[in-house]
């Protein structure tokens, strides 16, 4: 095969994160956006140690268990990528391409519990980061997801299904002030223009909702009138939180450089298993509340009886699980990287009363060397690349009977898991929690002993 050259390809199978796979004269081929029983032409890109990848160029012939989306925007949007799938078909995919990789890994010999549902199939995220933009270069203003396939340019997303009706409502609104101003949108290859992303956070069970709008310092803009405009908008929920965050970094990403609060607070509360928890605006929370539950009702069974444990809950981010767990725990101590989360950890295991947590902040792979409590279970939930090696090394020293892993994604897990197995560990249980409907994305929770 040659590079930029297109080729015809049938697909067979699926790779985590739904990644299409075709054989070609004995070569495996990647091919991203396809689904297995396709046959389509796809445009040869570059060559790896795992295969080939080729690009989709179009689809000769379709597969007939496609669905209607319900969102009319799905192909050109980049937020969600498998909502012409049913939700049993997506369900489906993303246990065989785990397995998949369990088997690859040779990990076996397990009880395997199925993969759990996500108690919302759709307006199910608490959290949403829309960028200003254009569709079309030069184009009128647009604000929401980056467009499938196309670097710079955004396409508006007021009728996103996986966020609930507020934050549509948030969005036109905001979008239809910020077109008639006709303030210039951020260019990030340029670093020039002011308006870069609309934040929106909503407390799904207490209903508090958090705005932030995030810019570049270049304008000199006045934000009364639309936190006005926003403060007497009819939500389900309320808008309790309004701020601006300015941001001059070069990167396509929402940082802060200062914040400045508009109206009410700059936090919302959000009840999760009867515990409270202080939200910031900056703060990891999982993305779908009612998900977050079952999944940490997962943890916590997989722990079980735990009154005379201490427990380490690693990369901890704001001490949610840790908490969660805290109640049948003799202690819990939680370690993440970034100070902010590790107070806000402190804090709220402070309003939820509980006297038997203590959150670290520092470099787990560092700090985990200097503790001097000995864990009878450890809670892992690293982010996307897994645990660093020198802390996973630190992780089999403690030689704790008892590891629950849970994992953004199976394949910095499996590998993991090899590691540890290696070193004594067994793996007894695992489960699969969709957290991420229509997209490629699935939690796996892993129950291990020594």
């Amino acid at each position: 095969m040659q590079k930029r050259k297109d080729y015809e390809f049938y697909i067979e199978d699926m790779e985590f994160p739904a990644q299409g796979i075709a054989f070609y004269e004995g070569e495996k081929v990647i091919i991203k956006n396809t689904l297995p029983g396709q046959k389509i032409i796809g445009r040869v890109s570059k060559k790896k140690p795992a295969g080939f990848e080729a690009k989709l160029v179009r689809i000769l012939e379709d597969v007939d268990y496609k669905i209607q989306p319900q969102c009319k925007i799905t192909d050109l949007c980049g937020g969600c990528s498998h909502q012409f799938l049913s939700y049993e078909k997506q369900l489906e995919f993303k246990q065989k391409q785990v397995l998949k990789l369990f088997e690859e890994a040779e990990i076996k010999d397990f009880e395997f519990l199925g993969i759990e549902k996500s108690p919302v199939q759709f307006e199910y995220r608490n959290k949403m980061e829309f960028t200003f933009g254009d569709f079309l270069k030069d184009g009128e203003l647009t604000l929401g997801m980056h467009t499938k396939g196309r670097s710079f340019s955004i396409v508006t997303v007021d009728d996103c299904r996986i966020v609930d009706k507020d934050f549509r409502e948030i969005l036109k609104m905001v979008l239809n002030y910020f077109k008639e101003l006709k303030l210039p949108q951020y260019k990030v290859m340029e670093h020039s223009g002011y308006l870069r992303n609309l934040v929106v956070r909503k407390a799904i069970n207490t209903g508090e909702i958090l705005v932030n709008f995030v810019t570049t310092t270049q304008v000199d803009f006045d934000f009364s009138e639309i936190t006005n405009m926003l403060k007497d908008l009819k939500c389900d929920g309320n808008i309790t939180a309004i701020i601006h965050t300015f941001n001059d970094g070069l990167a396509d990403i929402v940082q802060a450089d200062k914040v400045e609060l508009l109206f009410g607070k700059d936090y919302i509360m959000e009840e999760l298993l009867d515990l409270k928890f202080k939200i910031n605006p900056f703060a990891f929370f999982q993305t779908n509340t009612k998900g977050a539950e079952k999944l940490y009702s997962i943890v916590r069974d997989f722990l079980g009886e735990s009154e005379s444990k201490v427990v380490f809950d690693l990369y901890c981010g704001t001490g949610t699980i840790g908490q969660i767990v805290a109640a049948k725990a003799k202690k819990v101590l939680g370690i993440e990287l970034i100070e902010e989360a590790v107070a806000a950890a402190n804090e709220n295991a402070r309003i939820n009363g509980l006297d038997n947590c203590e959150f670290v902040a520092g470099d787990i792979a560092k700090v985990i060397k200097e503790v001097k409590d000995k864990p009878d279970s450890i809670i892992l939930d690293p982010p996307r690349a897994g645990v660093h090696p020198v802390a996973l090394d630190y992780v089999i020293k403690f030689d704790a009977p008892h590891i629950v892993y849970v994992s953004c994604n199976p394949k910095s897990l499996v590998v993991d898991l090899k590691e540890m197995i290696e070193n004594g560990y067994v793996v007894k249980k695992v489960i699969l929690m969709d957290m991420f409907p229509h997209t490629p994305h699935i939690e796996t929770i892993v129950n291990l002993t020594k």
